[in-house]
């Protein structure tokens, strides 16, 4: 198949997914083609089968904001003739699904298809913003095909905009090989050089994922024990967390990393990954980390629960709950065997249940079904 994917190039989790899933179908002999603004930070554009083709948007003094939407669909449906894609797979509603659709009725007829995977923020947040909530009520209804990633977010589209289309779960997943090696003993050594616990946030750093509540669990558990903190990504939040830890003098164990391309080499070396956030569609951060041995203990909220099972894959407390998480986590810093028992446990599950191989089959039979026109798009 000829397949379009367009995504934010971004270290998030919706464009981690879409540049795996496209360099796993290259790989399986497809021709994928990255439509985007930039490329994703995880794409191998040196693979056989990935090609990227740049959106650029005019410089024009009448454009107040610049009119990305509206050139992302003008390549879109220049790569759709020029390549005679068959499919594009558009990862998040607003606005790679919104402009897929526009070149879909450029390019004429019903050749082009469209695939929405929806992955969170698109329906929890952005969906339901008055500004947004028509339009991507009209991606959702005029879509060819719809996935979530996961049980939690098809029914709160289901519930949001009182869907019935057929919504296919697939799953968010992970690349065992990409997990080999998770005995990071050497940069562990470096992070922890007086033998300290390491404790690994991995984030967008906004509100939703409760900085507050990171710094506050790190604050406590240090009390007890000798802890660092390492912090991964970039966002609105960081700086402030930043500035508690200088203010309190913690300022020195706290690591700041940033954005990165490899995140399981820094998660591998860790003991315990946080993640309170308040909501999460899936939870791309706690699978990572159980792939890599590390248990996580996080919010029972939105999709985690289908990711981390409580008590034998990692820990799950209500939102906000600061005490009970930092009981957690030093009950595993306290007893490492059973750690590492939970750490092997919670791999063992991210390997059995989010196999990129599992992924690949599942998009590889919608696609084939789209296009043969298969799909029922109202809901039983």
């Amino acid at each position: 198949m000829k397949i379009g994917i367009s995504c934010y190039p971004t270290f998030g989790g919706s464009g981690v997914i879409a540049s795996e899933l496209g360099m796993g179908l290259a790989e399986r002999g497809h021709d994928v083609h990255f439509i985007t603004y930039a490329v994703p930070g995880r794409l191998n554009t040196r693979l056989p089968g990935i090609h990227f083709h740049q959106v650029t948007v005019p410089d024009y003094p009448l454009f107040e904001y610049a009119p990305y939407s509206l050139a992302l669909a003008s390549k879109m449906a220049e790569c759709a003739e020029g390549e005679e894609l068959d499919l594009i797979h558009a990862h998040y509603a607003i606005p790679h699904a919104t402009s897929a659709l526009l070149a879909k009725q450029i390019v004429g007829g019903d050749r082009l298809k469209v695939i929405t995977t929806l992955h969170g923020t698109d329906i929890t947040l952005v969906g339901r913003n008055p500004s947004f909530m028509p339009i991507i009520r009209h991606t959702i209804d005029h879509s060819d095909a719809l996935t979530a990633v996961s049980i939690f977010l098809h029914d709160e589209v289901c519930r949001t905009f009182r869907c019935n289309r057929v919504i296919k779960v697939i799953y968010n997943f992970i690349n065992p090989r990409d997990y080999t090696d998770c005995a990071n003993t050497k940069l562990r050594s470096q992070l922890a050089p007086e033998g300290e616990k390491l404790l690994v946030h991995v984030s967008n750093f906004r509100k939703v994922k409760r900085i507050d509540d990171v710094m506050s669990l790190f604050i406590e558990i240090r009390k007890r024990v000798k802890t660092r903190l390492l912090l991964i990504g970039q966002g609105p939040e960081l700086e402030a967390a930043i500035e508690k830890a200088r203010n309190l003098n913690i300022d020195r164990d706290l690591i700041v990393f940033g954005n990165q391309e490899n995140v399981n080499e820094i998660i591998a070396a860790a003991d315990v990954l946080i993640l309170p956030s308040e909501t999460e569609s899936f939870g791309m951060a706690a699978l990572e980390a159980m792939a890599c041995g590390v248990p996580p203990v996080a919010s029972r909220t939105g999709g985690l629960p289908e990711v981390v099972e409580h008590g034998v894959t990692g820990f799950l407390e209500e939102v906000g709950d600061v005490r009970a998480m930092t009981e957690r986590i030093y009950s595993l810093f306290s007893d490492e065997t059973r750690r590492r028992e939970m750490g092997a446990r919670a791999r063992e599950a991210a390997f059995a249940k989010f196999d990129i191989q599992t992924a690949l089959k599942a998009y590889e039979q919608l696609y084939q079904d789209t296009l043969n026109e298969k799909i029922d798009r109202q809901s039983i």
